[in-house]
């Protein structure tokens, strides 16, 4: 059975913000041969696409504007030393496409994901592409109480780069689980979890078996089945997952 976790960090007032620290790092010498999924490891499905029309300027009115009219500000760039966003641009997005994405997959998982940009004069005229391009959603803020779009940074996803992503977990095998089949209970340390990723192979989400941890053991990063050519970014040492004991509530209704 699976259960998809998804994480969300509170922003004030009005925002909640997510991300997924997505970030672009063009290493010399660039990667030679293509890197392809390998069977036994979870596939995207076929890169959806968004049309994006350019925006002229930035700011709090401008952007007020644009949502007034069901688009959303966007911004799409490329990393040029690890913290300042080269080669932007300034966009607009359909709100309704970027809800209906959010709601489909959910929010972690949009942010692991690949897209295929489409950047027109106007959204209606298909023959005017001014850019069309891979890309990975870096930010997503979204309203406090209605979850509108707000605001969506894209960053550029060529076959060279290599992009720190925080991929989802997914937990599996729970239900024949020696310790949780004891009465103990599943203690989630990390529902994501940050590695260093070919774009052309970033995963949908990772699989933690847990159908073999009995009571006190624990999965960690390095445990995590995973494409070869994904480098785990934090330390191989943490703990994700934990069979803890059970509840000191559970044990005061056993006596």
């Amino acid at each position: 059975m699976y259960r998809l976790h998804r994480s969300a960090l509170a922003k004030t007032l009005h925002y909640r913000f997510f991300s997924q620290s997505a970030a672009a790092i063009i290493e010399e010498p660039a990667i030679q041969a293509p890197i392809t999924y390998l069977e036994g490891f979870p596939k995207p499905g076929p890169a959806e696409q968004i049309l994006a029309i350019p925006r002229a300027s930035s700011g709090k009115n401008i952007s007020a504007k644009e949502r007034k009219v069901g688009r959303v500000p966007a911004i799409v760039f490329e990393q040029e030393d690890g913290q300042h966003g080269g080669n932007k641009r300034l966009i607009s997005v359909q709100s309704n496409r970027i809800r209906n994405l959010v709601d489909k997959v959910g929010r972690s998982f949009f942010l692991s994901r690949l897209f295929d940009l489409e950047v027109r004069t106007d959204f209606a005229k298909e023959e005017e592409i001014i850019e069309k391009v891979r890309v990975l959603p870096r930010l997503l803020h979204l309203h406090s109480g209605t979850d509108v779009p707000l605001n969506v940074t894209f960053i550029r996803a060529p076959p060279e780069a290599l992009l720190k992503v925080d991929i989802p977990l997914v937990f599996i095998g729970d239900d024949v689980s020696p310790g949780l089949r004891k009465g103990s209970y599943l203690n989630v340390i990390k529902r994501t979890v940050k590695f260093l990723c070919p774009p052309d192979i970033i995963p949908p989400y990772i699989e933690v078996d847990l159908s073999e941890l009995d009571v006190g053991e624990k999965l960690l990063v390095g445990d995590l089945k995973v494409h070869p050519a994904l480098k785990p970014i934090m330390q191989e040492e943490q703990p994700v997952v934990k069979i803890a004991g059970a509840r000191v509530s559970d044990q005061k209704r056993a006596k």
